[in-house]
């Protein structure tokens, strides 16, 4: 078995979903099992659907009567549904870290405490790594990643300071993407600082807000009347629009209106007002709990 990370808010994202026993309920993001697997416990007569686009993750699929394991990306989610005869689900959870597993396999590139080559890819059979973005974005191209996805005010330096370089000689590894930055990295902030950077080009990869967007409509469609909703956020980018959409209904947060003042187009209602956070024992035994924000939302009838 590959461990992937050690389930965030399990007791409080299970208690979210709101189990029926014969219920049909889905996980998007398995890695090694840890929130399925208390789902199962929970159901009798029922069936749990679970995805992930990552090929290490089949390795961990229990074997259950009660479990369909689906080697795809969740952006997909509706349509695997409805080849495996599902229209409607009681219920879906997203855990949306990256997993321990994908920090500490040098292999993947994600972490720029090790040296490995650039890649960032959650499917390894995707086309477009962290290389490619590095070795020919353009400088316009580059300045956005870093400022919309990394939330990085010197966007523009980074990205001027990449072109330069790679212009020299190819950006290949992470820690030399690293150390070609230490020009325009804050003292005192160097992991936070090298960690947006990182975040900004895996998100760029894997197209992760996208497949939030796309992922969340399709729960509206999915999930049937007082369903439930949980999803699992590490930063504020993918949170934000986990809230929006929650509220609103939208992406932009605007609450439309009929004539009568009232809301409409808005398919879920917050169960949890207030965003749930680990408790601190929780981020003391672990330490990758510490960003996660939970957010559960109810289907309107």
């Amino acid at each position: 078995m590959i461990e992937y990370h050690k389930p965030v808010l399990l007791h409080e994202s299970i208690e979210g979903l709101n189990i029926s026993s014969d219920g049909v309920y889905v996980d998007l993001t398995y890695g090694s099992g840890g929130h399925s697997k208390e789902i199962l416990k929970k159901i009798k007569g029922g069936k749990l659907i679970a995805f992930d686009q990552d090929s290490d993750a089949i390795k961990n699929a229990v074997k259950s009567k009660k479990l369909e394991f689906v080697h795809g990306n969740f952006r997909f989610f509706k349509n695997y549904l409805e080849y495996l005869g599902y229209q409607k689900v009681n219920g879906v959870l997203a855990d949306l870290g990256v997993s321990s597993h994908h920090f500490d396999d040098l292999s993947r590139g994600f972490s720029f405490r090790n040296d490995a080559l650039l890649d960032m890819r959650m499917n390894k059979l995707s086309k477009l790594t962290a290389y490619e973005i590095v070795n020919t974005y353009s400088d316009a191209e580059l300045s956005n990643i870093f400022y919309c996805y990394g939330e990085l005010n010197n966007s523009r330096k980074i990205a001027d300071l990449i072109i330069k370089s790679r212009n020299n000689k190819e950006i290949k590894t992470t820690l030399q993407l690293a150390e070609l930055l230490k020009i325009v990295t804050p003292k005192g902030l160097e992991n936070k600082f090298l960690a947006k950077v990182f975040q900004a080009l895996r998100i760029e990869v894997n197209s992760e807000l996208d497949a939030l967007k796309e992922m969340l409509e399709q729960c509206a469609e999915t999930i049937s009347a007082n369903g439930r909703l949980v999803v699992i956020t590490y930063h504020s980018l993918e949170d934000r629009l986990v809230k929006k959409f929650i509220k609103a209904g939208n992406f932009e947060g605007n609450i439309n209106k009929d004539l009568y003042g009232n809301a409409i187009n808005v398919p879920f209602r917050a169960i949890n007002n207030k965003v749930v956070v680990p408790e601190n024992s929780e981020i003391i035994e672990n330490s990758r709990a510490r960003s996660a924000k939970l957010r559960i939302a109810e289907r309107n009838e």
